[in-house]
């Protein structure tokens, strides 16, 4: 019997662990009856867009052009209009904010170049199109497939719906600092562009293209290298400079790599693996809100890290040799 509902499972929790737990941020690093607790809200959060991002791709025929700007319009609906952390001046009273939104601030726009950029793109990166990725690979051959039939998709689109609402209902009780009527038109009309972009991607007709991949391991190890990268430039007018130079130069590269003839799904997965291995080894660098005995934020460190490590070996071998979708 073809099961897919499992690879569905993988996705709904595989996603908000890379989002939310990889780093090790939180004041709940370490503690794992809490971090278990967390995915009650996590799962629906960020495991059900996920999850509909991907159904989307499979039933429209979009490739990875395409589902990364839905995962694009997701992560702005998340950090835009759901926990407006990205047009927030003082959120969760962090400590270090003001370090990071300050010297790259627009005030006519009430933003910070620095957040919306890492904001969003780590949404791309590490909650949706890296996951999707992963357990798309881990899936064989069901990896091309749908996993969800009309009653799952509509279970899950409620449950999206329904956690992106306790949290924007939490954060408009609890937090001073709400988004404007103004910011939140513009950040909506931006998700409808970026949405409409992903449905015309589906009418681009490119060929192959001349050159050489390289192999797939090789090509991780790079964008490990580059991933390890965003994570050391600082939230300064220079290195968000950087990092936009950076993001556009890698995005460029992969994009013309990914046209090659010896373009394979196992360099898809190395891809995505190289970026979560690369937040989590970053990881271990990061000081975690709160009080977190060391012991217990470097065991968390070091289990997360070797499960994206380890998931991404075992999907790489499950997918070597298969081509892109």
């Amino acid at each position: 019997m073809d099961r897919r509902w499992p690879w569905a499972l993988a996705l709904l929790v595989f996603s908000p662990v890379c989002a939310e737990y990889l780093w090790g941020y939180d004041d709940t690093t370490g503690d794992a009856l809490v971090l278990l607790g967390g995915l009650l809200i996590f799962v629906p959060l960020y495991g059900a867009p996920a999850l509909l991002i991907r159904e989307a791709a499979v039933r429209l025929g979009l490739h990875w052009p395409g589902v990364l700007l839905l995962a694009a319009a997701a992560g702005l609906v998340e950090a835009g209009l759901v926990d407006q952390s990205m047009f927030s001046t003082s959120y969760r009273d962090i400590p270090y904010w003001d370090d990071i939104t300050v010297p790259t601030a627009i005030e006519p726009l009430g933003i910070s170049v620095y957040t919306a950029l890492t904001f969003v793109g780590g949404h791309v990166v590490l909650s949706f199109g890296a996951p999707i990725a992963i357990v798309e690979g881990l899936a064989g051959s069901a990896g091309r497939r749908p996993w969800l039939g009309r009653v799952g998709l509509a279970v899950t689109a409620f449950f999206y719906l329904a956690a992106a609402g306790l949290v924007l209902g939490d954060h408009l009780n609890s937090e001073a600092d709400h988004a404007s009527a103004t910011q939140v038109a513009v950040a909506g009309a931006v998700v409808v562009l970026l949405v409409g972009a992903a449905l015309a991607t589906r009418r681009w007709r490119l060929g192959p293209s001349p050159g050489g991949v390289p192999g797939p391991w090789l090509l991780g190890l790079g964008v490990l290298a580059v991933a390890s990268g965003y994570t050391i430039l600082p939230p300064s007018a220079a290195g968000t400079a950087a990092l936009e130079l950076l993001a556009l130069a890698t995005i460029f590269t992969l994009v013309g790599l990914s046209r090659r003839d010896g373009w394979s799904r196992a360099h898809t997965i190395t891809v995505a693996g190289g970026a979560l291995v690369a937040a989590g080894i970053g990881a271990f660098w990061t000081t975690p809100l709160g009080d977190v005995p060391a012991a217990a934020k470097y065991a968390h460190n070091a289990a997360l890290l070797l499960l994206v490590a380890v998931l991404t070996v075992a999907a790489v071998r499950r997918a070597e040799g298969v081509s892109m979708r």
